[in-house]
């Protein structure tokens, strides 16, 4: 067995459930081997599902659990495998595990921790696709990953539980780990898929969806880590698992939190939790500081206002992918915002024009913001890229690049007045 002493690059992550269930195996900072997930039930879903059910089986226990897409869009998982499904055959699966989004390291801890619950839900969804080869596509920057997932796969394939003839069935599949090369716009689907096939990462116009014409041109379905790791669970539990969370939320749930907290880390819990309790889960502020701000990740930013939000992908929850990164009051919100700013700018790909100037003019003005340079045309100019490249984009770093700035510049309209003045609240400008 490997210790986590035998794999280079392995954070020291706290890690926290109030529910065990994905992270039932993952608490202390090890790999979890073969014998020991198996001990623990691993692998039954599977064997119930190859040995008791058949593929539409499993397909309708998707739909009723109502699980949606953990990677950050929160899809119908149900809708997608249908869409895929409708198409003849051969089709893929695919895992995206390329987490590259600013603040996000939940998927990281199912793969170091418990690569095996990753590769049962692959297995399970596999079979109840129709697919006999699957990918998983992972970041560059997870080493320590890549290899435990090669570990992982060949150990299974040795025990029966993937390649040739799984558990003494006619169902095969062969797992294949594919590294990326550190782009975030490989994230996007249809750059994965085109990374895969040995292209340059950039995102397919759409339709035709991946669905219905992806990898190879054929229909496939991909899902991120913990959406995947979610299937064993569905398959075990079944309509209890309509019991764990809020109704159509229903499903464990991991929310990476970072920033300034007592105990940054992934925290597992049901999506009616809220913004407000998920931060005394990680401890509450740090040092006893006051709260300023959250921002989730790439999307947006919350204050004070909003700290009752639900968990949830509703029209009023946090959505995305639950990351938190948690700003107290020495922090200054327009020089949080040049960091996600200089983020997309410096991931966008260049494909289409309103991303690729949109977010340069985007990182320039906020520079000026910073400098004490700031006109009131260039607040407007400001708001101007934040609704207009969303509008011209073709992909979801387009969407994705000014929503946190757009955010800040209705809920924080002070701190862009003062350094118009030349002040910064915080002190850290200037």
């Amino acid at each position: 067995m490997k210790t986590r002493e035998n794999y280079p690059h392995i954070p020291e992550i706290h890690v926290e459930s109030s529910i065990n269930l994905l992270l039932r195996r993952a608490k202390e900072n090890r790999t979890t081997p073969l014998e020991e997930y198996v001990t623990t039930g691993g692998y039954s879903a599977l064997e119930k599902a190859l040995k008791r059910l058949t593929p539409e089986d499993i397909v309708v226990l998707v739909e009723e659990s109502t699980l949606r897409g953990r990677g950050g869009a929160g899809f119908p998982t149900g809708r997608k495998w249908r869409f895929a499904l409708s198409n003849p055959p051969p089709r893929y699966l695919i895992c995206n595990a390329d987490e590259s989004e600013p603040g996000t390291f939940k998927d990281r801890i199912i793969i170091e921790r418990d690569p095996h619950l990753l590769l049962e839900g692959m297995a399970i969804s596999a079979y109840a696709l129709g697919v006999n080869e699957a990918y998983i596509y992972i970041r560059g920057e997870y080493p320590a990953g890549y290899q435990i997932l090669e570990d992982a796969i060949r150990d299974a394939e040795e025990a029966g539980y993937l390649g040739e003839n799984i558990l003494g069935t006619d169902f095969s599949l062969k797992i294949y780990v594919y590294r990326g090369a550190g782009a975030y716009i490989c994230g996007e689907e249809t750059a994965l898929i085109e990374s895969i096939e040995g292209k340059r990462g950039h995102p397919r116009l759409r339709p035709p969806y991946p669905a219905n014409e992806g990898l190879f041109g054929r229909p496939t379905v991909v899902n991120n880590v913990e959406t995947l790791s979610n299937i064993p669970i569905i398959v075990t539990y079944e309509s209890y698992f309509m019991n764990i969370g809020p109704s159509g939320f229903y499903g464990p749930k991991l929310f990476p939190i970072s920033g300034k907290v007592e105990k940054p880390g992934v925290y597992e819990s049901t999506m009616d939790i809220t913004l407000r309790e998920l931060i005394e889960m990680a401890g509450g502020m740090k040092d006893g500081k006051k709260f300023k701000a959250v921002f989730s990740g790439a999307l947006g930013v919350y204050s004070k206002r909003d700290l009752d939000t639900p968990m949830d992908y509703s029209p009023k929850g946090f959505g995305g992918t639950g990351t938190t990164i948690v700003l107290d009051e020495d922090d200054c919100i327009i020089d949080s915002l040049i960091v996600i700013a200089n983020f997309f700018h410096h991931e966008s790909c260049g494909k289409c024009t309103p991303c690729r100037v949109g977010t340069y003019e985007q990182h320039n003005l906020l520079k000026k913001f910073q400098e004490g340079t700031a006109t009131e045309q260039d607040l407007n100019l400001l708001k101007h890229l934040a609704k207009n490249i969303p509008i011209g984009s073709i992909c979801g770093l387009g969407f994705s690049a000014p929503q946190a700035i757009a955010d800040a510049i209705k809920k924080y309209p002070e701190e862009f007045e003062a350094h118009l003045r030349g002040e910064c609240p915080a002190g850290v400008c200037f």
